[in-house]
């Protein structure tokens, strides 16, 4: 289903894909809020972080994984108010966050495939709604 608006000479399609354009911008939100929580927790928790993977160990500084998460999930948070917003510059960087989601999926693919792959399949259809239909958030949905 589609309405056509009329803004003075302009004529803007709005269609379904509108709500993938929000989906995107809520994924963004949420994934956001995740990230600047778990940078939280990272800073007003303990000092080191172990991850036992077969048979090896990791140690981490968390304070800076704390710092990179905080930091990450703002401008993730950001973004995503900005896409909302209907702002140009806003679905270019969520291209570049979607994109940058999918490339890291590939290289978890042998650890977590279905998840690896579900997570990329999003993100394609994320960059599809942004480049093809991002113009339709700011006609209004």
């Amino acid at each position: 289903m589609s309405t056509v608006r009329t803004t003075g000479m302009d004529t803007a399609e709005t269609t379904g894909w509108a709500g993938w354009v929000v989906f995107a911008g809520v994924i963004l939100l949420v994934s956001g809020v995740f990230s600047g929580v778990q940078g939280l927790v990272a800073l007003v928790g303990p000092d080191t972080y172990y991850v036992m993977t077969n048979g090896s160990l990791w140690l981490m500084d968390v304070a800076g994984w704390g710092w990179w998460n905080l930091i990450v999930g703002a401008l993730l948070v950001l973004t995503a108010v900005a896409l909302f917003a209907g702002q140009t510059w806003a679905r270019v960087i969520a291209v570049i966050l979607a994109g940058l989601s999918a490339v890291g999926q590939l290289m978890l693919i042998p650890a977590q495939p279905w998840w690896s792959l579900i997570v990329i399949a999003i993100d394609v259809v994320i960059i599809y709604a942004l480049t093809v239909h991002g113009r339709e958030l700011r006609t209004g949905v």
